[in-house]
This record gives C-alpha cells, structure tokens and sequence, in this order.
C-alpha cells in the first residue's frame, strides 16, 4: 500500500509561507522570490528597448534605462523581505545572483553593440559571472553558495557604473560625463576580476577543510 503522505523530512517546496513572518518552511513560491524571477523578465524587454533606440538617445533608451534601474531596485528589495520576513530559501539564494547576471550581462553586451563599450571590458566581466555560476551549479549537490561580499560589492559597481552609461548624461552635462563613466566602469571591472578571484580562492579553501 503506497502512503498518501511524503516520507518525514520530505517536503512539498511550493508549501510554505508566501509572505507571513514566521518560524515554519517558507515556500519557493515566496513574494520574494517571485520579485526574482520578475527581475529575470524585465532583461529582454530592457534589452530590446536599448538596442531598438540604436544609440539615438531618444525615449526608448530613456524607458530602458529607467527599466534597468528599477530592475536593480528590485534587486534589493526581494533580499530585503526575503531577510525581514525569514523567506530566504536555497532556490533564491542560487537564483538571486543569477537574476542580476542576465540583466547586467544584457546591459553590456547591448552597449558594446552600440559601440558604447570595448567588447573585452564585456567578455571578461561574462566570463567571470558565467564562470562562477556555472561553478555553483557544480557544487550545487554538495551546498548552495550565496553571494558573498565582494560580489555584492562588485554588483553595485556594475549596476551604477552601467546606470550612468545607459542615462544621456552628456547631452546635458557636457563630455566630461565620459571620463566618469570610463573611470566607473573601470572600477566595476576590476572589482569584477577580484571578486571572482576571491571566490575561487574561499571555494578552496572549503575544500580543504571538508577534506
């Protein structure tokens, strides 16, 4: 006879608390991670809206902008209620980050298509984003890996640095905005490197010790 009921330990992960605070399991389907997956499909419209302007400075670029940085305000916002109300669960811990990498990697690889970015300032940031998630998921049977500091540093790099690049600052301020946006981006790049650096660096060091 099979049981109606999971085995103990077993546990639906739909179930759970949606938003109440609380001691008891919170669901996957929490409104913070929902603001996550949110976070995901505002990419290709940002995207599209950028690229559909084609470097003109117009609406669209405006509206893609605007779009972007709303997407970083979510950003913090779902982690914000994810901690207040208790709702951090493993699938947000894995799926946070990667939220912020399709929007970010949308974002540079739409300015450097416009020509507003070197291409290799775009391939080492992507190599080091898709590089460390794809290690994630690796480890993924083993333990959940949140973001630690410098990545949530180096994510705040990228997303003023690109905030001033996608906004036509210099049509109202003048060009100087250009030197602010090389040295921002330049910050954000090298923050980018280190931080993966030192992700790998405290990865094996784990391994060690479990060893």
């Amino acid at each position: 006879m099979v049981s109606e009921h999971p085995p103990t330990g077993a546990r639906f992960p739909w179930r759970g608390r949606l938003l109440r605070q609380g001691d008891g399991p919170a669901s996957t389907a929490n409104v913070a991670n929902i603001i996550t997956v949110v976070r995901i499909l505002m990419a290709p419209l940002f995207f599209v809206l950028l690229l559909a302007d084609a470097g003109h400075d117009g609406s669209l670029r405006i509206t893609a902008a605007i779009l972007f940085v709303v997407a970083i305000i979510t950003d913090s916002a779902d982690g914000i209620i994810a901690r207040r109300q208790n709702l951090v669960t493993d699938f947000g811990k894995l799926v946070d980050p990667i939220a912020d990498k399709v929007l970010i990697g949308g974002a540079l690889i739409a300015l450097s298509i416009l020509g507003e970015l070197p291409w290799y300032v775009t391939a080492l940031i992507l190599l080091r984003e898709v590089g460390i998630t794809v290690f994630r998921f690796m480890v993924l049977s083993d333990r959940v890996i949140p973001a630690s500091r410098g990545g949530k540093i180096k994510t705040v790099l990228q997303a003023v640095a690109i905030t001033l690049a996608l906004f036509p600052f210099w049509n109202v301020f003048g060009s100087w905005v250009d030197i602010v946006n090389i040295v921002l981006m330049s910050a954000a790049l090298v923050a980018t490197v280190w931080s993966g650096l030192d992700y790998l660096y405290q990865a094996w060091r784990h391994g060690r010790t479990a060893a």
